[in-house]
């Protein structure tokens, strides 16, 4: 279900949150399906169940997931997530571009380079 990476430089918690992302932007974790318990999940993955309670706290401020007291945690529905997520995304890109345009690239670069991602077995 979820694969953690040791000898990642990104941070436990933050594997766990792109784990959980991509599983339920894939619609592999269902609308309303109720993830496992802090602690469950920690048993499963071998990790500190603190580290498991901060990925689940990013989830539910960035809208993945939501907390019913007492309960648990349930994958918000997918539809409005999508749209979250890509908005996520635009914000990570917005971020890249500055940077590169900071280290003095100039627009054409950017776009090539951008075409290059997008088409990487061309030219």
């Amino acid at each position: 279900m979820i694969l953690i990476d040791n000898n990642s430089s990104k941070a436990l918690y933050e594997q766990i949150y792109d784990e959980l992302t991509r599983l339920i932007l894939s619609k592999v974790l269902k609308p309303d399906e109720k993830l496992p318990s802090v602690r469950e999940l920690a048993a499963m993955i071998k990790i500190n169940p603190n580290t498991i309670q901060k990925a689940y706290k990013s989830l539910e401020e960035n809208n993945y997931i939501y907390t019913v007291k007492g309960v648990g945690n349930f994958v918000k529905d997918s539809i409005e997530l999508r749209s979250i997520h890509i908005r996520n995304m635009e914000e990570k890109l917005s971020e890249a571009i500055k940077s590169l345009k900071e280290l003095g690239l100039n627009d054409e670069y950017i776009i090539d380079l951008v075409r290059k991602i997008l088409k990487p077995n061309v030219g």
